[in-house]
């Protein structure tokens, strides 16, 4: 396992504090457009996932790749975890681990 550049575990609220740099997420896919995957964040907000694998609609999304701004990831792995996922524990997760844990994430 590659530890020298650790990815963030990030929600769309989240996401803005690290733009430029490796994220992971969880998205449910809402539609795919040309190439970019639209997805709902476990928070709520929508994000755009360039140079994602072909998911179905209301698939659950891990998404591992470089945050190129407040709303959109660039891909580099994509994980389908199928229709039964609660998103709720994972923004939770991402909220402490960009806050009070930080230390152990990043």
């Amino acid at each position: 396992m590659d530890t020298s550049s650790p990815a963030a575990l990030v929600n769309a609220e989240i996401l803005n504090m690290f733009v430029g740099r490796r994220v992971r997420t969880v998205v449910q896919v809402q539609c795919n457009e040309g190439g970019v995957l639209v997805g709902q964040s476990s928070d709520g907000h929508q994000l755009s996932i360039k140079s994602a694998m072909d998911v179905p609609v209301s698939h659950f999304m891990e998404v591992y790749g470089i945050a190129e701004n407040n709303q959109t990831i660039r891909a580099e792995v994509c994980t389908d975890f199928g229709p039964n996922f609660d998103p709720k524990p994972f923004d939770q997760l991402c909220k402490l681990a960009s806050d009070k844990f930080k230390h152990m994430f990043l």
